[in-house]
Parts: C-alpha cells; sequence; structure tokens
C-alpha cells in the first residue's frame, strides 16, 4: 500500500479517480484490494468511520468463498515467511518478531492446530497486545466451532482495518 509522507485526508480520498483510490486503500484489507474497489462508487464518505463501515459491508457481503479468501490472505503470527509491510508493523509492535524460541514453537503449533480445524489462520488484531496475550487469545480460540470462528475472524480483521485507516486517515 502506498502511504505518502503526510497523511491523506479523506478528502482527497474523496475525489480519487478509481485506480489511485484502490492502489492507497487496497492494502488496507490484506491483499484484497476488491474490498476498495467495492465502496469506490458509494463516495463521498463523510467520516473514517463512515468508509470503514462501507469497507466492512462490502466485505461480509461477499460470496462465501471471496470471504474465505479474505481470511486465508491474512498471514500466520509470528510467522518467518514475508508479510505485508503492515502486517509486519503490527506483529513487531506486540513483540512477535521477539518471542523465545518456546513460545515460537508454541505459537507455530497453535497456529497450526488452528489452520488445520478452521482452514484460515489465527487472525487477532495484535495493535496494543502483548504475546502472552496473543498466545492465550489462540490457545483459547483453537476449541471453538468453525462459524464462532469465522465471525470472530472478521470482528478482528473489522479491528485490523479500523487501524490502519485511522493510521493513513487520521481518526474521526
Amino acid at each position: 500500500m502506498t502511504i505518502p509522507a503526510d497523511r491523506l485526508t479523506l478528502e482527497q480520498m474523496n475525489s480519487m479517480e478509481k485506480n489511485d483510490f484502490v492502489e492507497q486503500l487496497g492494502g488496507i484489507f490484506e491483499h484484497s484490494p476488491w474490498v476498495a474497489e467495492g465502496v469506490h462508487s458509494r463516495r463521498p464518505f463523510d467520516s473514517v468511520q463512515e468508509l470503514h463501515a462501507a469497507m466492512m459491508e462490502i466485505a461480509r457481503q461477499a460470496e462465501p468463498d471471496q470471504v474465505l479468501a479474505l481470511l486465508r490472505a491474512h498471514p500466520d503470527l509470528a510467522t518467518r515467511f514475508a508479510v505485508s509491510p503492515l502486517s509486519a508493523a503490527e506483529q513487531q509492535g506486540a513483540g512477535l518478531d521477539r518471542l523465545t524460541p518456546e513460545e515460537f514453537a508454541q505459537l507455530t503449533g497453535l497456529n497450526a492446530a488452528y489452520t488445520a480445524k478452521f482452514r484460515f489462520p489465527f487472525i487477532f488484531a495484535v495493535r496494543g497486545k502483548t504475546k502472552e496475550e496473543i498466545l492465550s487469545a489462540i490457545g483459547e480460540r483453537v476449541d471453538r466451532s468453525l462459524e464462532e470462528e469465522q465471525e470472530r475472524a472478521l470482528l478482528e480483521i473489522g479491528a485490523i482495518t479500523r487501524f490502519r485507516l485511522e493510521d493513513l486517515l487520521g481518526a474521526d
């Protein structure tokens, strides 16, 4: 996602052509620019909150396969593989880049069990959370039903994307 040195304004976003709009907002939902494409025609937005609500509506109303693809676009937490710059910064802020070998093994095992059960990675809005809170959350959530976890994953995506939009455009 392209983020200029100075923050964009909602007014600027409301006046952008579709390609520029999608370029700026396409990474808000992890590797899912179709969400930004879907809200472009709903402009103008009166607030960042209104823009976020519209984006969440597009994500939630998508076909089940597309929602599953959105869930699957998220990286495993503390993965050693390449992740998007936004995900990397969020995970570093939560200390996931400084796990002990034991914590890394625990999280890797829980991630594997979670993904095997639900067929999408554990999604958690890590901003403001500690590595202990994250390990506790995945340990609890791996025992839930698929329906509960799909809903919870969408709620977590809502929190993640709200943070990202506020970082880009400022909070209302």
